[in-house]
């Protein structure tokens, strides 16, 4: 159970405020403590033990090596799941979904690579051969990939999780990473449905206060993940003095 503090700073942040209560799922009834003026309210203790849940399995993940993938195309949602996985060295998708992302990643990768070559063509020489009208279509080829794959072009393989704000905006994302089992990490409000998320974490999926302390508590799991896999790390390298007296000994034998 979460302590009172980690509620009261849910509470202070909105993320109890769920939609009109007409527009609500009923699979969301065991997240909602009651209904005021027509508008259901999130049983925070509830969503501050769900929060706690997915973060140590995010924390998990970033310790074994691999990706997080988050997803957030909503206005008041895209600007700060970039800032977030940006800091946490995480992909991102804050534009429109590239259809078949995951499903189709093969594809997707080779849009990426696109942009590398355009890279390489500038670096050595080849971009300034091209006539001016061929540089201006590169640049607009670049550029729109830039908007839409930039965030994943470290993303060499497939995620290993998505973390998704608003699984209704976000369906085909939920669609693909349940077509090929990819688990689901997401802030679900009210208005959707549960049933197929991995990691549900009931909340307000619109104000941009209550998307900002769950998307940082979610990239804050991710960087401590790191933090222990560089631990690990380096305590498998064996100190420089110990390297040294080891060489030693291997001489003398």
């Amino acid at each position: 159970m979460a302590n009172q503090v980690e509620v009261k700073s849910l509470l202070d942040a909105g993320v109890h405020f769920g939609h009109l209560t007409r527009k609500w799922d009923p699979n969301m009834a065991p997240y909602i403590y009651m209904e005021r003026n027509g508008i259901h309210i999130i049983n925070l203790y509830k969503t501050a033990a769900k929060l706690d849940e997915a973060c140590e399995a995010l924390r998990k993940i970033a310790a074994s090596g691999r990706k997080v993938l988050f997803v957030a195309t909503k206005k008041q949602a895209k600007d700060i799941v970039a800032k977030h996985a940006g800091e946490a060295n995480m992909p991102y998708i804050t534009e429109r979904w590239p259809g078949g992302m995951l499903t189709n990643f093969v594809t997707i990768r080779k849009a990426v690579k696109k942009m590398a070559l355009v890279d390489r063509m500038k670096k050595d020489g080849r971009y300034e051969t091209l006539s001016k009208k061929e540089r201006l279509q590169v640049d607009r080829m670049r550029d729109k990939l830039e908007k839409n794959l930039g965030s994943i072009v470290d993303m060499t393989r497939m995620p290993a999780a998505l973390f998704i704000v608003d699984t209704v905006r976000e369906h085909i994302a939920v669609k693909e990473a349940l077509k090929l089992g990819i688990p689901i990490f997401a802030m679900v409000d009210t208005n959707a449905n549960p049933r197929n998320i991995d990691y549900v974490i009931p909340a307000n999926d619109d104000a941009s206060k209550s998307v900002d302390i769950v998307v940082k508590a979610a990239a804050d799991a991710i960087k401590a993940g790191l933090e222990d896999r560089k631990k690990e790390k380096n305590a498998e390298q064996p100190s420089p003095k110990a390297a040294k007296k080891e060489a030693s000994n291997e001489e003398e034998e």
